[in-house]
Order: C-alpha cells, then structure tokens, then sequence
C-alpha cells in the first residue's frame, strides 16, 4: 500500500515539475487598446486621448501628430517595453518636402524638424527602422505608464459597451436559440403529454416583454436606472466602510487580489446586512408578494412557488425557502425541482452587488450598466424557472395558489437582524473566498497535468491550429469552449465569439459563477470580445448559481427545513442544475434578440 502511494506521489510529482518547464507570456495582460489620459509629449509625440493598439506582438500609435505602427516587445524580468517601427511618410506627419537628383536617378526626400524622415527613389521607399526602450513604470488592468528617462507616458483602459440595435438577424438567430433550448427541455422531460404549453408560451412572452420595457422603452429604462444606481451607492458606502476599517492603501491599490478582498467581498457584508434590515421591516415581503401576485396572474402556479421564486431575485438558493418553511413538507417533485430550480437560477442580492463591483470596477457609469443587466437578468429567471421547471416535472396534482407568507423573522429585534444578517453575509464572504481559492488553484493544478499530456501527444500543436491561436495548449477552457459553443452559437452569439462565450459557460456550470466572472473581466480588459452583444450576453449567461457546488449547498440548507424531502433532493439535484442553467441561458437568448 505505501509502495504504491509513493509510486503515485512521484508520478504526480514528474508531472508537476515537467509542466513547470512551461514558460508564461509576459505580455499577455498588455494586448488591448489604451487611450492616453494625460497631456504627455515626447520623442513619440503622444497626445492627450491617443490612442495605443497592442496586439500579442505589434503595436499601432494613433495620434494626432504621428501614426505608427511596429513590433514590441517586454521584458518582465528588468520591466522594460521595446518599440520597433518604420517611419512612413503616408503614416507620419511631415514638414517639407525636397527634390533631387543623384547620379541620374531621381529622389524624393520627406523631413520633420529638419530631419530626414525618409526617401523614395526608382527602388521604391525607403525607411528608417526605429527602436526606442521605455521602462514600464506602472502595469494592471486599468493602467499602463512607462518612461524614456524624461516624459512619462500614461495610458489607461476603459471599455465602452453600449447597446445594440435590434435587427430581423438577430431576432432570427434569437427565435432559433429559444427552439433549442425549448427542445432541450422537451426531451429532458418526466412527462412530455403533461406539459402545459400555454405556461411556457406565457412565461416566455412575460419574459419578453420585460425585456423590451427595459431595453426599449425609455421610460421603464429610466426607472430601471434609478434602482440600479441604488446598488452603484451600496458600493460607494461598502468603500467607506472598508475605508475605515482597512485604510487607503489598501484600498487604493491597482493589485486584483487587494481590489477583491477589500472591495468586493465586504459588499457581500453589507448587502446581507441590509437585505436583513429589509426583511425585519416588513419591506422585502411585501415587494416579493407583488411579484408573486403579478407572476401567479400569468402563470397559474402554487402560491408557495411563486413566493419562493420571487423570493429568489433578493435572497440566496437556502434564504429564500424560509419564506414557505411550513410548505415545504407537503411538496410534491414538480413544486420541489421548481424552488430549486430557482435557487440555481437567480443571483443574492449580495452577490448581484458584489458583481457589479468587479465588473464595472471604479467607473460608475459601467457600475450602472452592469448593475441594470445583472437586476433584469435576475427578475427575468423568476419566471424562467418556473417555465423550465414545469416542462421538466409537469405539474398533474392540484395546487393551492393561496400567497402565505411565513412570519418568521431574522431577530427579535432591528439590532439583532443587523447582527445577523451580518454574520450571515461573513459566512457567504468568506465561503466565497475560500471556494475561489480552492477550485481556481485546483483549475490551474489540472491544467498543468493537461498542459504536459497535450506536450507528450502533440495535442497542444493541434488545437493552436483549429482554434486559430486562441487555445495554445489543451486545457479546462478549451474542454468547455468546444461543447458549450455550440449551444453559445444557437443563443445568437457570433462566431468570433462562440469559444468565449462558451468557455465561459462551461467554467460557470463545472467550477462557480465566481470564477467565471473572473474570467469575462479578463476577456474583457483584454479586448477579445469581437461584439459588445456578447459581453451582454455573458452577463445573463454567468447570472444564478447553477453549478455542481449547489446541489449539495440545496440539499443541506433546504433539507434542514424539511428533512423529510433529503431523498427527493438528492434526486433532482442534476435535473435543477440543468434547469437553473438554461433558465439563465433563456434570458440571454432573448436579450440578445434586442440587442
């Protein structure tokens, strides 16, 4: 037994320190285009909002003064960025022109400052190769400064995404992914006679017009803006909080790591808190008993699934169920795999919060427009969830559409709720952490050992040749990008951008929506997205919690208030994994019908 854990141990072992031979491009945080934010001039001439293109290996200079275009390179070991380029007469700027003849062979001559730029003569033109080394003096995401010793050049990165216009293509390609998806669930079915095609048709046009009120009408969208910007101001009072707490410097550091341990986890501290408050007062059961009442009007439901579906656009996949706690033991398996399916498909308010936070970053303006997608995504899986639960466990016994609330509380009184909604929100804070920490170590492990397989079978050569480049080396990512494009491709995303968006999908369902989001902010910042539409779509795609981690989370926080239904549980994990996913997967497909 010891002979054979050791020889496993140096098995692992040759494994790991041969894939170490692996060697990372230093340059891939820089490929993106950044614009120049101070008034900066220099021996590249650069002028407030030029603009700098980096590719993996060229770079283009887009100024005013000059435009230019070469090679670079970046040495991460002494920080230093290496400029190689011609100077062109049609790409640069020049102050006069001269005439000559030399030895019978005529010449045109370019200058700027007096200088001779270049020539053109019978040979053709003739330019002057250029190398200047600058030292990086500052490189994140957001911002880049680098110095020839005199001028300090200072760049920084801002994604502009703004909405799409519908056209007859999209609400094609949008039409087709809802027939897909529609037929996935067809053939998932327990009972496929049962299914009450007038529910699914009326949920998908209540998801629809939804839609359209908050993309479309400016007056719906105006007031959408409002209560998202509600949770733009829970991130600045978040900040003020952690700066009391962790200082400015911590805070104020461009470090990711900094940024989301004392920025964004402790909007999950605070959110929770005031979700509590909310709760305590009364307010969050009366908004979740309007949408019960308004959804339960549409669709004829249980009352309890309503409540608990509602419940789910502000409370987590275990708080939600509270509200129905006396319901729970007399459920049958279509109204059970409907709360779960809710639970899989709808974002915690202190989560939602958290997102926006990372996604948007320090900017409020991207705040706003990821905190009015991420909310919409999260009210449109409401009655998502119940079309999809209901094709995949149709509902045939007779139901009771009372709306009861439980009157249970979270404290004896405000301070108590504060306390515990708190408590509550450092639970989540740090569960998060901690499942970050370890399944995104666990990505990488595994990658190392796939790394060194595709080295021994040449696999990595060839899957750099299908993809294009876009996968060098065989991987988690590239293992879900392939799979998941496909159904990414039917939503309506476009084909440059169908291996993202699927791997994507795949790092969502196998590992977390965490680390997903991770990921997008990534594609982001570096500048892969070949449309906007699809950073959307990614949006909605990445919203809920369907992964495998919350079949076990559901199956202990639900069966603890009906332990009776553990077994029932357990049997529908998968069937509410797959549910929650393509409820989120539905409202992407018909936002980008819009879009």
């Amino acid at each position: 037994m010891r002979l054979s854990g050791l020889l496993i141990m140096s098995i692992i072992a040759l494994v790991f320190f041969s894939s170490c031979q692996k060697r990372e491009d230093v340059s891939s945080e820089l490929p993106k285009k950044w614009t120049a934010w101070q008034g900066v001039t220099g021996s590249l001439s650069i002028q407030e909002n030029d603009t700098l293109l980096l590719t993996k290996t060229r770079f283009e200079l887009i100024s005013k003064g000059v435009r230019m275009n070469g090679n670079y390179t970046i040495n991460k070991l002494d920080s230093t960025l290496v400029f190689t380029y011609d100077l062109k007469p049609l790409l640069t700027q020049i102050d006069s022109v001269a005439y000559s003849v030399q030895n019978n062979k005529p010449e045109v001559i370019y200058f700027r400052n007096n200088r001779e730029i270049t020539r053109v003569d019978e040979s053709g033109l003739h330019s002057e190769r250029i190398v200047k080394t600058f030292k990086v003096k500052k490189s994140t995401t957001e911002s880049l400064v680098f110095s020839d010793g005199k001028v300090s050049y200072s760049f920084g990165y801002k994604v502009e995404i703004k909405e799409g216009n519908m056209s007859l293509t999209s609400l094609l390609r949008g039409l087709i992914g809802i027939v897909v998806l529609t037929g996935i669930l067809f053939l998932l079915s327990s009972n496929r006679k049962a299914i009450n095609w007038r529910l699914v048709v009326g949920g998908i046009l209540f998801q629809l017009l939804f839609a359209v009120l908050v993309l479309k009408v400016p007056l719906v969208a105006s007031i959408f803006d409002y209560i998202s910007n509600f949770f733009v101001e829970v991130l600045d009072f978040t900040k003020r909080g952690a700066l009391f707490v962790f200082g400015d410097k911590l805070l104020d550091t461009g470090s990711m790591g900094f940024i989301f341990a004392f920025q964004i986890l402790p909007t999950i501290l605070f959110f929770s808190a005031l979700t509590s408050i909310f709760y305590y007062l009364g307010i969050l059961q009366k908004i979740v008993y309007g949408l019960s009442w308004l959804m339960g009007k549409v669709m004829k439901m249980s009352g309890a699934e309503n409540l608990s579906t509602s419940a789910n656009i502000f409370l987590g996949q275990t708080e939600a169920p509270l509200m129905i706690k006396h319901f729970l033991p007399t459920m049958n398996r279509s109204e059970m795999l409907c709360i779960m399916v809710g639970g899989m498909a709808n974002t915690a308010g202190g989560v939602l919060a958290a997102y926006v936070g990372f996604l948007g970053g320090d900017d409020p303006s991207q705040q706003l427009f990821f905190a009015k997608h991420l909310l919409a995504a999260s009210i449109m899986s409401a009655p998502a969830t119940i079309v999809i639960s209901k094709m995949l466990i149709p509902q045939t016994e007779p139901i009771n559409e009372k709306l009861e609330l439980s009157e249970e509380k979270l404290g004896t009184n405000l301070l108590e709720a504060i306390s515990n909604g708190t408590q509550d929100g450092l639970k989540l804070a740090v569960n998060v952490a901690a499942m970050l920490i370890v399944f995104i170590a666990l990505t990488f492990m595994v990658n190392r050992i796939l790394y060194t397989v595709g080295s021994w079978t040449n696999i990595n050569t060839w899957l750099a040749g299908i993809s294009g480049g876009q996968y060098k080396e065989l991987s988690l990512q590239a293992i879900f990008a392939y799979p998941c494009s496909l159904i990414a491709y039917a939503m309506g995303v476009c084909k440059e951008d169908m291996l993202y968006v699927g791997q994507l999908l795949g790092e969502k369902t196998v590992i977390n929506e965490f680390n997903a989001y991770i990921s997008m902010g990534g594609m982001k910042s570096q500048n892969v997205f070949h449309e906007q539409k699809s950073v959307i779509m990614s949006t909605y795609i990445l919203s809920g919690f369907a992964n495998f981690a919350s079949i076990g989370i559901q199956i202990g926080g639900i069966g603890a208030l009906a332990p009776s239904k553990r077994g029932m549980l357990s049997e529908l994990g998968i069937k509410a994994l797959i549910g929650g996913t393509i409820a989120s997967l539905f409202t992407a497909t018909l936002v980008g019908m819009l879009i």
